[in-house]
């Protein structure tokens, strides 16, 4: 599953040119943008089904970027730079984006990374909405009915996820459920890890969509009806 158009914003003119081609091979309408203050500026700027940004980017920073169109779009967000390190991987996915890859890449795997999250950000229709968080058996039902084996950490997480009721629940929420506390002066609470490995868990079983997003300096939203049984 692609999407049907596409932002590209990078300031590395013939990298950005021979991938939109490539994408566009694929099918994707693909507009591309060398800073940042160009695309905010655009008219579209936030009707994009999808966008791919670097973060060293003239303009506004990529994190701040991506926090911008968080609050402004649920489209899929990835993320291709040559920056590196568990923090960069960390500031990203807080600011909003679905994935994070490293160049250099090829764009075969750019292609498989837009189509893995855009399979999870599409919607899905209320007929096909219905998740079920079975408490007694730790369990969370799947809309096609598969049974997906939850570890308890998962567990407390979507039991937030239910009481929101489709709203974003915070990262403070979260962690009081999960009983963490962060040290003084430190930033990991894990939390990032702790959704990424919930959400590749569903993944893995199920071919379902996974409405599971984070929003940016807030926390994270189950944007589907939970049911506790």
């Amino acid at each position: 599953m692609q999407p049907k158009t596409l932002a590209l914003i990078d300031d590395d003119a013939e990298y950005s040119e021979f991938l939109a081609q490539f994408l566009q091979e694929q099918g994707i309408a693909v507009s591309r943008y060398d800073d940042s203050n160009a695309l905010l500026a655009a008219p579209e700027a936030f009707s994009y089904e999808f966008y791919l940004v670097d973060l060293m980017l003239p303009g506004v920073s990529g994190v701040d970027l991506i926090k911008i169109l968080r609050r402004r779009t649920d489209a899929g967000i990835v993320v291709i730079s040559g920056r590196l390190g568990p923090e960069v991987f960390r500031e990203v996915i807080t600011a909003g984006a679905d994935m994070y890859l490293v160049k250099p890449v090829q764009f075969e795997q750019v292609a498989l990374a837009i189509a893995a999250v855009q399979r999870r950000v599409v919607k899905p229709s209320p007929a096909d909405a219905a998740w079920k968080l079975d408490r007694a058996s730790g369990e969370l039902v799947a809309p096609d009915g598969t049974h997906i084996q939850l570890s308890e950490a998962d567990r407390q997480v979507m039991e937030c996820f239910a009481a929101a009721g489709g709203e974003p629940v915070t990262r403070e929420a979260l962690l009081q459920k999960l009983g963490r506390e962060v040290p003084d002066g430190e930033t990991d609470d894990g939390l990032s890890a702790t959704i990424y490995r919930l959400r590749r868990r569903i993944e893995r079983a199920t071919p379902t969509l996974v409405p599971l997003q984070s929003k940016s300096r807030v926390g994270y939203v189950f944007r589907a009806p939970l049911q506790l049984i």
